[in-house]
C-alpha cells in the first residue's frame, strides 16, 4: 500500500515537475552544470575530510578524498604544538579575529565613502582619479612592499592591530563595485532628499548605504577573504610574536622541520579551520554577491 502511494505521488510530481517544458538543450545544460558543481565541490570536500586522517591515511598513494578512519588527533596536536611555548594558537587566531574585523569595518566604509563622491557628485577630475584607482591594479604586491614598510614605520604603528589593518584599507576592487553599483541610483531620489533639507551625511547613511547593500556585502566578502589569509603583515611589520596571526602562525607550522612528515596532520587542521570562515562567509551573502556582479556591468 505504501509502495502504491509512493509510486502515485512520484507520477504526480512528474506530471507537475518543471523539468518536461525544459528543451533537450536545457536538460543537457542543467546537467552538464550539475556535472560541473561537483567536480568543484569536490576539493571542498578534500579539505574536510584532509583534517579528521589519521597519519597512516595522510600520506596514502593515490590519496583519498573521504577519510577512512576519522580522527581529532590532529586538531589535539595543533592546540599541543604551542602548549609549552609562551604564546598559545589561541592568541594567534585570536589576533587574526580582531585583524579581520576591523579590516572589513574599514574597507568597507573607505570604498563606499570613495566611490560616493566618484558617483554622484561629479567633481573636475573625478574621471583622473577613478582611472588612478583602477591603475593601481596593474601593480603587484611586491612593487609596494618598500613604500608600505616605510610608511608603517613612519606612522609608527608597527606591533600594533592598526599596522595590520591600515595597508589593508585600500581596496580598488571594492570601490570600482561600489562605484558601478551606486551608478545605478537615480540622482532624482537624492535631489528630492536634498529639497527636503537632507544633509549628504545624511543622504550617505539612511539613503545610499541601504541601497547599495549588495554592493557592501560582496566588498566585505572580499575584504574579509585578504584579511583573514594575510600574512604579509606579521611578516613585515610584526616583530612581537604575541601580535601575529593564524595565517602566518600556519606558515611556520613545518618550516624547518627535519622531515616532510612532522607536524602534517596539525598543518592539515589549521587548513581546515583558515578555510571555514571563508566558505561561510561566502554562503551567507552569495546572493548579494549575485546581485553585486549583476549591476556592475549594467548602465
Amino acid at each position: 500500500m505504501n509502495i502504491a502511494v509512493m509510486y502515485r505521488r512520484f507520477a504526480t510530481w512528474r506530471r507537475n515537475s518543471k523539468l518536461k517544458r525544459l528543451s533537450s538543450f536545457e536538460k543537457f545544460s542543467a546537467l552538464l552544470l550539475v556535472v560541473l558543481s561537483i567536480f568543484m565541490l569536490l576539493p571542498i570536500v578534500y579539505i574536510l575530510n584532509h583534517a579528521f586522517k589519521p597519519y597512516q591515511e595522510l600520506f596514502i598513494y593515490p590519496p583519498n578524498i573521504f577519510v577512512r578512519d576519522p580522527s581529532i588527533q590532529n586538531f589535539i596536536e595543533l592546540l599541543g604544538i604551542t602548549k609549552n611555548t609562551a604564546i598559545p594558537v589561541t592568541r594567534y587566531i585570536f589576533n587574526s579575529i580582531v585583524v579581520t574585523g576591523l579590516g572589513v569595518f574599514c574597507i568597507t566604509l573607505a570604498s563606499a565613502m570613495c566611490a560616493y563622491p566618484i558617483s554622484k557628485h561629479k567633481f573636475p577630475g573625478h574621471k583622473i582619479v577613478f582611472a588612478t584607482i583602477l591603475l593601481t591594479l596593474v601593480f603587484v604586491p611586491e612593487t609596494v612592499m618598500i613604500p608600505r614598510y616605510l610608511i608603517v614605520s613612519k606612522l609608527g604603528i608597527m606591533n600594533t592591530y592598526w599596522g595590520h589593518v591600515l595597508p589593508l584599507v585600500a581596496v580598488p576592487t571594492g570601490v570600482f563595485l561600489m562605484k558601478q553599483f551606486m551608478d545605478q541610483l537615480p540622482d532624482e531620489l537624492l535631489d528630492s532628499a536634498k529639497m527636503d533639507g537632507a544633509r549628504e551625511f545624511t543622504l550617505f547613511v539612511k539613503i545610499v548605504v541601504p541601497m547599495v547593500m549588495p554592493a557592501i556585502a560582496t566588498v566585505a566578502i572580499i575584504a574579509f577573504q585578504g584579511a583573514w589569509m594575510n600574512t604579509e603583515s606579521s611578516s613585515m611589520f610584526m616583530q612581537d610574536e604575541e601580535m601575529k596571526t593564524f595565517p602566518f602562525y600556519i606558515d611556520t607550522l613545518t618550516t624547518g622541520m627535519g622531515t616532510s612528515v612532522a607536524r602534517q596532520g596539525a598543518a592539515a587542521a589549521a587548513a581546515m579551520l583558515l578555510f571555514l570562515p571563508n566558505l561561510i562567509m561566502f554562503l551567507m551573502f552569495q546572493s548579494k554577491v549575485i546581485a553585486t556582479m549583476a549591476h556592475s556591468g549594467i548602465k
